[in-house]
């Protein structure tokens, strides 16, 4: 989900750019995005209709449901990277569209640093319905993206921010079981020290050592609980909880519990049909790390960035905000395969 929201954020950077209006994606497609964010947020924020869901779209549109150019932002290796099965089912919602176009010269794996000018020269088109193909992976300005000022300059604190539904949700579980001093720890594992492995230096801890470097963040923030965010198997979470300690006790590590009807902080979930959605479960994670008094992150993490960017817009970042053992390196590294 972070990958997709990174997506719609460049996706929204282009429109505002193009002054044209952003369709979200069929859920027949890719994800229901509406499942998890605040779409009309968006739009009051902005005081404008800058963003449509698919089925909007499709009933302005009617019968003609074609995309006139399609702009693909990297040439190499291939333009617009379309897999068979995307192919087919963009196809059985009735879409025509022409030959795929790539925009310029640019190769994924090294993306130029690109300014507003050039995408503008690039991508400006007097086509009806324009498509941009590859939009995760373009250097565009930082500085343009999200923030006050730019193409999407916007009134409210942030711009893309979680469903209502989540943010109450959210705070029920922060009501319910955590109050108003927790820590939040996103504790990536599963798939990461291959990831982190790869990079120089590693970015995977071994868990002793997380422990400690959790340890030296509680004497600071002084929090009674941590909020656990993870895919880690309960084998790492059990030795880590054993191991995070502050004045001589245990210190709680708090996950979601599954689903008990004795419980109602859930209850929203449950009864509009979210429950049990891996997507909405991400975000509900995401909303919860973003309201504690102390955030520690897993470095190279989208997931965490995400976290991060809400924090910062909602005010609620404190100094004591760092990723897991941050600055120094894992004290034990297995070799390359």
């Amino acid at each position: 989900m972070s990958n997709h929201l990174i997506c719609l954020e460049k996706h929204m950077f282009f429109a505002a750019l193009l002054n044209r209006i952003l369709v979200i994606p069929s859920s027949k497609v890719d994800y229901e995005f509406r499942r998890v964010i605040d779409v009309d947020h968006i739009n009051k924020c902005l005081g404008r209709e800058v963003i449509v869901t698919y089925d909007e779209f499709a009933e302005r549109r009617k019968s003609h449901l074609h995309i006139d150019k399609f702009l693909c932002y990297f040439s190499q290796p291939q333009p617009c990277f379309l897999d068979e099965e995307r192919v087919k089912k963009l196809k059985s919602l009735g879409i025509s569209m022409n030959k795929l176009e790539a925009a310029w010269n640019e190769d994924v794996k090294n993306p130029k640093k690109r300014a507003v000018q050039d995408i503008m020269a690039k991508f400006s088109a007097d086509d009806d319905v324009l498509a941009i193909g590859d939009a995760f992976f373009p250097n565009v300005e930082k500085d343009w993206v999200m923030q006050h000022g730019s193409p999407i300059a916007h009134k409210y604190k942030t711009l893309i921010e979680p469903s209502h539904l989540i943010m109450l949700t959210a705070q029920r579980f922060v009501q319910t079981f955590l109050g108003d001093n927790f820590i939040a720890l996103h504790f990536r594992r599963h798939g990461f020290l291959k990831f982190c492995n790869a990079k120089k230096p590693s970015c995977f801890y071994p868990v002793p050592q997380a422990a400690d470097c959790i340890n030296r963040v509680l004497e600071r923030a002084n929090s009674p609980v941590i909020y656990l965010s993870t895919d880690a198997a309960e084998s790492e979470t059990g030795l880590l909880q054993s191991l995070v300690v502050f004045n001589g006790k245990t210190v709680p590590l708090v996950q979601r519990p599954a689903r008990n009807s004795a419980e109602k902080w859930d209850a929203l979930l449950y009864r509009h049909g979210l429950e049990g959605d891996p997507q909405v479960d991400a975000m509900l994670d995401k909303t919860i790390c973003a309201m504690s008094s102390v955030f520690i992150g897993s470095s190279g993490s989208t997931f965490t960035d995400d976290i991060l960017r809400l924090r910062k817009d909602w005010g609620s970042a404190s100094l004591c905000d760092e990723y897991l053992c941050q600055g120094e390196l894992p004290n034990f590294v297995a070799d390359d395969e």
